[in-house]
């Protein structure tokens, strides 16, 4: 099974991957799906991540030999620039957490904590009912790779995201590597990581996020069934618990 080695000045962006992966204990794989929507890994526990699909041409590395991987050796895929890979290594380190924290809606708890003052940056679409409920408030800029009308390019986050008091920020930068750099650029602002991509590790909280929000899987069997037909986060909403945990 191959790994990700990379160069010294790659490993010193992506210390936060290897922090997290350092902190697992390894299981046996039972299960991989590779959905067009969501990547999942069944181990210990069930995890899943976004799934990046990359361009023509681009190959899985050992496919039809990767559930013979320990879930930690899948997990070194998420240092993986074929992000289709890197999917499956960030749904094999969900797999090995057990996640905590409190049943309730990331966005009617970050509601409670904000007020006209505050400059709230988003990074990723998330639906816009909820986006609104924020903007209620106070101003919210959204960054996306792929910007809707209103929204703001990602390479904005470079000028812009020093400007925010509270930023949120999508699980799924684990797995474009990018989310180093957005703790980075967030300095004293309040950070979220959302969405089921959210790696639920403390180890999290040590690298400047203030608040996880992620999900725990409750019919395994249901969930790898809906990932391998296609599902989108709605058609998997009935079989997971949303949850956050607050940096102590």
């Amino acid at each position: 099974m191959m790994g990700y080695a990379g160069a010294a000045g790659e490993r010193d962006t992506m210390k936060l991957l290897d922090d997290l992966i350092r902190e697992l204990d390894d299981a046996e794989v039972t299960d991989i799906r590779v959905g067009i929507n969501w990547t999942a890994v069944s181990s210990r526990y069930c995890g899943l991540a976004r799934t990046i699909m990359m361009p023509h041409g681009f190959r899985m590395r050992d496919a039809g030999d990767l559930t013979s991987c320990t879930a930690l050796e899948l997990a070194e895929l998420a240092g993986s620039w074929n992000l289709t890979e890197a999917s499956i290594g960030v749904a094999a380190i969900n797999s090995l957490i057990k996640p905590m924290g409190q049943e309730i809606n990331i966005f009617d708890y970050i509601y409670e904590k904000i007020d006209a003052d505050s400059k709230v940056a988003v990074i990723g679409h998330f639906p816009d009912k909820n986006i609104n409920m924020l903007r209620e408030k106070t101003e919210v800029r959204v960054f996306e790779r792929n910007p809707s009308m209103g929204d703001f390019i990602d390479t904005a986050e470079e000028y812009l995201l020093p400007e925010a008091d509270v930023v949120l920020i999508t699980g799924t930068a684990m797995i474009n590597k990018s989310l180093q750099r957005l703790l980075e650029l967030s300095g004293d602002a309040y950070t979220v990581v959302l969405g089921p991509s959210t790696p639920m590790s403390e180890v999290l909280f040590s690298h400047g996020v203030d608040v996880l929000a992620g999900s725990e899987i409750m019919d395994r069997d249901r969930i790898l069934r809906k990932v391998s037909e296609g599902a989108h986060l709605f058609d998997l909403r009935d079989d997971l618990r949303f949850l956050v945990e607050e940096r102590r």
